[in-house]
């Protein structure tokens, strides 16, 4: 988020015109334009109806003003701003009344009287411009909220601390304005970098394609730029290279490994005729692909808009800082008018009238409150990484307390998405020492994934492996050599066929279960003679199990979704116990089953890793991306699992409760002690001789801040 004023709609709504009847805006961020409401997404803020004269203002001038006008909205001016508040703060206190009044008493010296008023100009001008101008946009909205109770606060006391100065004495409120202000600052960067968006997907969904494009053209090649690519153009795809485009396959046969879109491991073989996807990688094979579908025509593009409107669609919590700030606004409007006009009416004079008003602004401002939530939201992030987990999104980990459902993807999370042995069958004569060993000597130097899950298991094992000779790959069917003077194969059951060879009952059965279970089978042919065969599947996570059986304690439900066939999906999920599945699911229909779950009544946490995973991770309630995914997902999600242990879920729902236990608190506390305090501050017991001075007041609310602090601090001490 380097620049708020960049336009982050959908490309279909950029430069559209607003052709409805009312559009919203941010009054943080004016430069976004919505036609409906919702929250910013730069800063979670509610947005505003906007006139359609504004609208145009802002929208013409976006542009031109990103270094001027909206220079204040950037992130990074928040956290920027509130280093100069809080420098600026420390000289004004020690000059302030309060400072006296605890015995701290510094060196006079020519215009120290004025001191604090110049450095409190330059806090409230420009520190806090940003609140001023934001106030003004919701006023002109007419829903005043949370930068109007702060403009409020600011203002009265900036004025009040102004005229005290003219007035020739030093009870004014510097001190209490700068410091709030930079508590402002604060909160808000913290709640600016906890606002996530869709962009960060999109934008590496785009970097999954190449930059260039190998295009035969007039029998030569030439390399292009994927821009100009075009439909009915046939492109050499080499061994090892991206498809840069949907297309058809006119020559050549490889295996393509469409992990990075489906999510799948398992490579797919591809042969003349059959379709291939764009950011899918070739195997070692030479293909030559002609070009069906570009641009937004492509399945790439189809997962952007998918996961650009998951992001659109989902609704999301209102903040309850925010709630609460709405009622402490209004109480705090109609407190300090009825205040001020009541000590007017009672004839105390306007002295008396504006100090009463200004404690009241002052003991309702939202010091505490805007801590409350950014400060526990800070310390249970920091607490999350220490435990092995990211959170890119604070909304993401107070609804994890509510979630009931935890959807996993198979590949990738509930297994590790590469292949291993599973099974080896020995044929007649032979050990399964001898079967891996022919096996993995003739795969020593293949790149195919399958052939490294035998040459691993043989280093697993401590086998030495054959020499081999006149190594040879068979496109679609497998590879062979020369081993010890014998023509040694490796590969599909077409090998058999080709070899007259046919299976014993025993080993065809097992072979057939192994099958069905959605393991690969391949088979070591030594001249019309089996060595044996090797079943290989996806490994299943051994942290799955105990994920799983934890989380049912806990009474949360988990469910399993995967593009792999039935037999798959049912052999994993009675492995690890688990319920409810969903097979052969498309990429492109895992958001619509988070939705079927949400249906339901449940709220649905989904765990992925792939591009694919990234529409259902924005749709769930709560997005949980594996660690070693790919970048896609994990920018969709709210968490990420850095150890790529699925345990962690539970460690997230704990954390999540742990956490909105002291929002609670604080927001209770923060917003509490007006009770008492605000009608102290109106003067209630005047007539007793008790009143709450501004000063009083300001310590009163600064007291808050420090309890809020102590109680979100002491969330580290929590165990998980």
């Amino acid at each position: 988020m380097k620049d708020c004023c960049r336009d982050t709609r959908p490309a279909s709504e950029k430069d559209a015109p607003h052709t409805s009847a009312q559009t919203y805006t941010c009054p943080m961020h004016p430069e976004i334009i919505r036609e409906r409401p919702g929250m910013c997404p730069e800063c979670g803020m509610n947005l505003v109806p906007a006139t359609k004269k504004n609208v145009h203002s802002e929208h013409n001038t976006s542009t031109s003003l990103s270094a001027g006008k909206h220079a204040g909205h950037q992130t990074s001016s928040f956290l920027t701003k509130f280093w100069i508040a809080f420098a600026l703060t420390i000289p004004i206190f020690l000059y302030s009344e309060l400072a006296q009044a605890i015995g701290i008493f510094m060196p006079q010296f020519t215009g120290s009287v004025m001191s604090s008023l110049v450095l409190g100009s330059i806090v409230y001008f420009y520190c806090g411009w940003t609140f001023l101008t934001s106030a003004y946009r919701e006023l002109r909205a007419k829903l005043p909220g949370m930068m109007t109770l702060i403009a409020l606060a600011v203002t009265s006391a900036y004025v009040f601390s102004v005229w005290t100065v003219f007035r020739g004495t030093n009870n004014n409120l510097f001190w209490e304005l700068s410091s709030l202000i930079a508590i402002m600052l604060l909160g808000h960067w913290i709640e600016m970098k906890s606002v996530q968006g869709a962009q960060g997907a999109l934008k590496e969904l785009a970097k999954l394609l190449p930059d260039t494009a190998e295009v035969l053209r007039g029998g030569k090649t030439e390399v292009i730029a994927l821009r100009d690519l075009r439909a009915g153009d046939i492109v050499l795809i080499k061994p090892g290279s991206k498809v840069p485009a949907d297309g058809k396959i006119v020559e050549g046969r490889s295996d393509m490994n469409e992990s990075i879109i489906t999510g799948e491991s398992k490579p797919v073989s591809k042969k003349i005729g059959d379709e291939v996807i764009a950011g899918s990688i070739n195997g070692d094979g030479s293909l030559k692909v002609e070009i069906q579908k570009i641009g937004d025509s492509t399945f790439l593009a189809g997962v952007m808009r998918l996961v650009a409107d998951a992001q659109a669609s989902k609704s999301r919590l209102q903040m309850l800082s925010d709630r609460a700030a709405l009622v402490l606004t209004l109480v705090a409007i109609v407190a300090g008018g009825t205040t001020f006009g009541a000590w007017l009416f009672a004839g105390a004079g306007i002295v008396i009238a504006v100090e009463r008003l200004v404690a009241v602004l002052v003991i309702t401002c939202p010091h505490a409150l805007g801590l409350a939530i950014p400060l526990v939201a800070s310390i249970s992030t920091t607490k999350a990484a220490q435990n092995g987990l990211l959170v890119k999104s604070r909304m993401a980990l107070e609804s994890a307390r509510t979630i009931d459902t935890v959807l996993f993807d198979k590949t990738g999370t509930l297994t590790k998405g590469e292949f291993g042995v599973d099974t080896i069958i020995a044929g007649s004569g032979a050990s399964e020492a001898q079967v891996l060993t022919y096996a993995a000597s003739i795969n020593a130097h293949s790149e195919h994934s399958l052939a490294k899950a035998m040459v691993n298991e043989a280093k697993t094992r401590n086998i030495s492996l054959f020499d081999i000779r006149e190594f040879e790959r068979l496109p679609g069917k497998g590879a062979q050599a020369v081993i010890e003077g014998r023509v040694v194969r490796v590969g599909s059951e077409e090998l058999l066929a080709e070899a007259g060879i046919v299976l014993e009952n025993g080993i065809k059965n097992k072979a057939e279960i192994l099958s069905k279970q959605g393991k690969t089978v391949v088979y070591v042919v030594s001249g019309d003679g089996l060595i044996g065969s090797l079943a290989l599947a996806d490994v299943i996570r051994e942290e799955s199990r105990a994920a799983i059986q934890t989380l049912k304690e806990m009474g949360v439900r988990s469910a399993m979704i995967t593009g792999d066939s039935e037999d798959v999906a049912s052999w994993v999920s009675k492995e690890l116990g688990i319920e409810e599945y969903f097979a052969k699911v498309m990429p492109g229909e895992k958001s619509a089953k988070v939705k079927l779950l949400q249906s339901k009544g449940g709220k649905v946490a989904m765990v992925g890793d792939g591009v694919n995973d990234a529409p259902a991770l924005t749709q769930a309630d709560l997005g949980v991306a594996i660690g070693a995914g790919t970048n896609v997902a994990i920018e969709s999600a709210g968490i990420i699992l850095v150890r790529n242990d699925p345990r962690d879920i539970v460690k997230i729902i704990k954390l999540s409760r742990l956490t909105y236990r002291k929002m609670i608190q604080n927001l209770l506390w923060a917003t509490g002690y007006n009770v008492v305090a605000l009608p102290l501050a109106a003067g209630v017991l005047a007539y007793k001789g008790i009143i709450l001075q501004p000063a009083l007041a300001a310590v009163f609310m600064s007291l808050s801040t420090v309890i809020v602090a102590v109680n979100a601090v002491l969330l580290r001490r929590q165990s998980l």
